[in-house]
């Protein structure tokens, strides 16, 4: 399962047929500035204003398969930085039948420490990622400050551990790691930042953006956020989700944006303002519309 080789085929967005039913799963929250979220926000010449930021993990299932992306902040990561929990992510799973330890597959879209932290609970599952985001968090800058703050080492050091039992595979390219589902390595943010694409009911694709777009305003006003490793990565990036967004079918879902748990129908099985559905049967019952997939 270790260090497969670059995916060959396809264009992103085009893998498989399965169908999948897709949730962005709220866990915790804070309230930031316009001025520390997004880069030298002061040349927009824009008075500062409050921002929410919510923090989400993504559940994409169906066919007898579960793939969780991401696994959320753990309560040292979170503490540290004054977040608030709403719920903690393994048991949020738990209350969705998705039992972390039996979880065949995660997608990890880059390592931060509100991406990472709670890995070490999903013992069974093979572990996704980009081969640069690896390499660069068990290289020699990871301990430097500015990268070393959005991390914390204890959960870096797991990685190396999952590689050491043979379940990470480290991806160089765009790549389907099961039917109808395709992780994209966009950098940017992180230097292995990846995108994950997967289909839906109907013929739709989820675009979980994760943080190559924090927020939908990320994107539509052009404003680059404040944690970046490489600010022309990330621009390109921001184009591709762009056009990801443009294609019929193609439902945009970013990282952080409390905007989420509006345009898209509340699931039922967790308590209301904790989780949606981005795609698959909607519950009786919820409430919230689908995005059309023409807006970033």
């Amino acid at each position: 399962m270790t260090d497969p080789p670059a995916d060959p085929a396809g264009a992103p967005g085009t893998a498989g047929s399965a169908e999948y039913e897709v949730l962005a799963v709220r866990y915790g929250t804070r309230m930031g500035a316009r001025s520390e979220i997004y880069l030298n926000h002061n040349i927009y010449g824009d008075v500062d204003s409050p921002l929410r930021m919510d923090y989400y993990l993504w559940v994409v299932r169906g066919g007898g398969r579960t793939i969780v992306v991401d696994t959320g902040f753990g309560p040292e990561g979170g503490a540290r930085r004054a977040r608030t929990t709403l719920v903690e992510p393994v048991e949020a799973l738990s209350a969705l039948g998705v039992d972390a330890a039996s979880v065949q597959q995660v997608v990890v879209t880059h390592a931060h420490y509100d991406h990472i932290g709670n890995l070490a609970a999903f013992r069974n599952a093979e572990v996704v990622m980009a081969r640069r985001e690896y390499e660069f968090w068990t290289g020699p800058c990871a301990t430097r400050k500015q990268f070393a703050w959005s991390v914390e080492q204890s959960e870096l050091a797991h990685l190396p551990r999952v590689r050491e039992e043979g379940r990470l595979t480290l991806l160089d390219g765009a790549r389907t790691v099961a039917p109808g589902v395709e992780v994209v390595p966009v950098g940017g943010h992180t230097p292995g930042q990846v995108v994950v694409l997967a289909a839906t009911p109907g013929g739709g694709t989820a675009v979980l953006a994760s943080d190559s777009a924090h927020y939908y305003e990320e994107l539509e006003l052009d404003r680059p956020f404040a944690y970046v490793a490489d600010l022309e990565a990330m621009y390109l990036g921001f184009d591709l989700l762009n056009d990801m967004a443009r294609t019929p079918g193609h439902v945009l879902v970013p990282g952080h944006d409390p905007e989420v748990m509006r345009r898209f129908p509340a699931f039922e099985g967790l308590e209301p303002g904790l989780a949606v559905r981005i795609g698959g049967p909607v519950s009786k019952g919820s409430v919230g519309r689908e995005g059309d997939g023409e807006r970033t």
